[in-house]
């Protein structure tokens, strides 16, 4: 199983210390997610600065970009990193891509489908000599004069994983990707019985089969060196199920478990104009919730309980953690997954 690390830095001496040490500590890559700063401008210090270390957005948003823009970023940081980086993307929802990147929405997993299927026809003329010929219902792309044509990248085209919970965004990334990127709001039962058998379903239409597929789980991980440690990564991620679990967008995990009332509470709740609404939320994950959406374990116990969890299931794997810890607690689970 391969092991990611998650940048949680962006000053320029910053980055470069934290790739080092990922590296260093034998994580197999080192993903950067769009949220209040640009993913790819850091990667690129990453890359430079390391000899191995993969290098991924996940995730850059799709839609806030026209395919021909992220092409040319995916494209340099491709070669920039000798072939080492791949583009995580994202649809985001409604609400941000027309109001925040004042960006055209509809039918966003079609939308997906097309955005990833034009970047590869965009890529083949680069680095394959292809015309560029792509028309499709939202994007169009059939000019690409030599002057504006760049070099072959150093590996080909980078690979490219889509972030999904829904089947039909699941499918999609079976369809056209290379690989999915799951939810960190998902559960070892979810994978296996809709996650799994929609990505199958969308690899068998193109032709493919799993082994040319790779999942990535961003999986929510507990833990601490003292019980105090314990806690409060346990109240964290209390915390953040709950802020997952009132988004409508993921009610279909709760209502696998038969916890879509929990849903409801926790949506409304949201919304209500209690200041202390938060920490109220956290209130509502019981442990039978908390367990199933994340490993809880003592550090020496993580790694053996996330390969008999979800070892069958997955190809990759990063921790998320939604609290503070030293960065050095990690380094021994890596090593343990490694030869797990």
């Amino acid at each position: 199983m391969k092991v990611d690390g998650k940048l949680s830095v962006w000053g320029t001496t910053e980055v470069v210390e934290e790739a080092r040490h990922h590296e260093k500590a034998g994580y197999d890559g080192l993903w950067a997610s769009e949220s209040k700063h640009d993913p790819f401008l850091p990667l690129l210090l990453a890359a430079e600065h390391t000899d191995r270390l993969e290098v991924g957005t996940a995730i850059a948003v799709a839609f806030a970009r026209s395919p021909m823009q992220l092409a040319y970023t995916a494209h340099d940081l491709q070669a920039y990193a000798g072939g080492r980086f791949s583009l995580g993307l994202g649809s985001q929802i409604k609400p941000h891509i027309e109001r925040r990147f004042a960006m055209p929405w509809s039918r966003p997993a079609a939308r997906m489908r097309e955005y990833v299927s034009a970047l590869r026809a965009i890529w083949a003329a680069w680095n394959e000599g292809e015309t560029l010929d792509f028309r499709g219902d939202f994007y169009t792309h059939t000019l690409m004069p030599p002057f504006f044509s760049p070099p072959p990248a150093p590996g080909g085209a980078p690979k490219v994983f889509v972030a999904a919970v829904g089947e039909a965004m699941t499918r999609v990334a079976g369809e056209v990707a290379d690989g999915l990127l799951a939810h960190g709001f998902t559960t070892e039962r979810y994978l296996r019985e809709v996650t799994l058998p929609t990505v199958e379903a969308g690899l068998e239409r193109s032709g493919r089969t799993r082994g040319d597929f790779s999942v990535s789980h961003l999986l929510l991980t507990a833990t601490g060196r003292t019980e105090e440690e314990l806690a409060r990564a346990i109240d964290g991620t209390r915390r953040q199920i709950a802020f997952y679990g009132s988004t409508p967008a993921y009610r279909g995990v709760l209502e696998l478990h038969g916890w879509g009332e929990l849903g409801d509470e926790l949506n409304a709740l949201s919304k209500s104009s209690r200041e202390d609404r938060w920490e109220a939320m956290g209130g509502l994950v019981d442990d039978e919730v908390l367990h199933t959406f994340a490993v809880v374990a003592e550090p020496q116990r993580v790694a053996g309980e996330i390969s008999r969890r979800y070892g069958a299931l997955v190809d990759r794997v990063s921790f998320y953690t939604a609290y503070e810890i030293d960065a050095e607690v990690w380094e021994p689970i890596v090593q343990e997954l490694h030869g797990s």
